[in-house]
């Protein structure tokens, strides 16, 4: 890897709603951020100055773009939470998510080693460990049933073939990610702000989060420290129960949270995916705390009010 490449940092999904933050993070880093996208013109207005769109087919990464850099970050992945899971959304949100790893794993190995990545930071999420009630999960623990954790683990074995190619690899089992402007954070609190909000079910389940803030400086700290690798946990410290969810937003917003949506009616509406909500995961972030990593976040209170209060 030349000099030259050594901040440059290639991105997929860069125009989501966590990649328009890490795009502007890596760039306040003094790293030089190429993010692919199927549509250029459009990247180019969402993503900060500074930020170079990259044309790709979604699967196949350009070699010019590839070689050399200092890591790639992939995040591109068909949203989970946009409908039922017919057959044909379950081929498009593996596919979108295995079959792009795949091909970007492939696509480095057939790099000369010189010009491979000096690092593969790919997107997993905590459905991997399943529904597990009041069971304590580290990056240790083996994975759950459904079909969301079965993806997780195919999706993660196909970024693990990186390290055969020489390149360091980390999955990033992601919690559910509390930001303003998208993401579940913003579907949680309308039902709130209209008075109508209340727990999910018996409201016991435990909820894995984290603030965005600290998912991004998380992936900073993966980018840069050469000791990450294998599965890092990207979750707060302390995981709620989705009880204390529903009434620390309540609080912050000054609105009550005295419904409650019971267990059957979740499932009506959203079929197999009502367990995503309705299961228990109470997920903690050992790996990053060996790694020395510190919340700016790491309480629920201070996260909510960061993205709430004044809203």
């Amino acid at each position: 890897m030349g000099a030259s490449d050594t901040r440059r940092v290639l991105v997929t999904g860069a125009t989501g709603l966590i990649g328009v933050r890490l795009v502007r993070a890596l760039r306040d880093e003094g790293y030089a951020p190429q993010c692919l996208s199927r549509d250029v013109a459009r990247a180019a207005q969402r993503l900060p100055e500074g930020a170079e769109a990259v044309a790709w087919n979604g699967r196949t990464p350009p070699r010019g773009a590839l070689a050399g850099t200092a890591a790639v970050v992939h995040l591109a992945g068909e949203p989970v939470f946009a409908g039922r899971l017919t057959a044909r959304r379950r081929a498009a949100i593996r596919d979108s998510r295995i079959v792009s790893t795949r091909q970007l794993v492939q696509s480095m190995g057939e790099l000369p080693a010189a010009e491979r990545p000096g690092a593969f930071l790919c997107a997993s999420a905590v459905g991997y460990y399943g529904s597990r009630g009041d069971e304590i999960l580290d990056e240790a623990s083996p994975p759950g049933t459904g079909f969301l954790a079965e993806v997780c683990v195919d999706w993660e074995a196909e970024a693990a073939r990186a390290t055969a190619a020489g390149v360091r690899t980390c999955s990033l089992r992601i919690g559910i990610v509390l930001a303003r402007e998208g993401g579940a954070l913003p579907k949680m609190a309308l039902p709130v702000r209209l008075g109508l909000g209340g727990p999910l079910g018996d409201g016991r389940q435990w909820v894995p989060w984290i603030h965005v803030d600290d998912l991004v400086a998380l992936m900073l700290t993966v980018v840069r420290d050469a000791r990450a690798d294998g599965v890092v946990n990207a979750v707060a410290p302390e995981p709620v129960r989705n009880l204390e969810l529903t009434r620390a937003i309540a609080r912050v917003l000054r609105r009550p949270a005295l419904l409650r949506a019971p267990a059957f009616a979740v499932r009506a509406a959203l079929g197999e995916l009502a367990e995503e909500l309705l299961g228990s995961r109470r997920v903690l972030p050992k790996r990053a705390s060996e790694l020395g990593f510190r919340f700016r976040h790491p309480t629920l209170e201070t996260a909510l009010a960061a993205e709430l209060a004044g809203s």
